[in-house]
């Protein structure tokens, strides 16, 4: 399984102080079946914990995902700031979805090569989840 985070995403996270070990575990949990909401069309909603703080109050993640595969962390927002994502932005990440979750490897590399997405390490090592 790789996972990655896109360039916004990895800003945010990195100014809420939420680290890489962190993303691993949320898609451990989604692995294991232990979904927060799953949208459809390869896209799920996935709490992660406020640093310090337990979930509840924590952020939530948009992630791209496919089972044993892939995993794009595209979006997280905090449920204090705003509730839950509109239909729109729902059906906006399911076409996001289409798209990325049907790239080759050699286009994926393109991506992290631009810049647009980074891959989630783990210990400094290339994410096995």
């Amino acid at each position: 399984m790789r996972v990655f985070k896109s360039k916004r995403f990895a800003k945010f996270v990195r100014h809420e102080r939420i680290n890489d070990a962190q993303l691993c575990a949320a898609i451990s949990e989604i692995e294991n079946g232990k979904i927060d909401a799953n949208l459809g069309g390869g896209v799920i909603k996935q709490r992660i914990a406020r640093p310090g703080a337990g979930k509840s109050g924590g952020f939530r993640s948009i992630i791209l995902f496919r089972k044993g595969e892939r995993a794009f962390f595209v979006h997280c927002f905090a449920k204090n700031e705003l509730e839950n994502i509109d239909a729109t932005l729902e059906s906006d990440f399911k076409d996001l979805a289409k798209i990325i979750l049907s790239y080759s490897d050699a286009q994926i590399e393109i991506l992290l090569e631009n810049g647009k997405f980074m891959e989630v390490r783990f210990d400094g090592q290339n994410t096995s989840v």
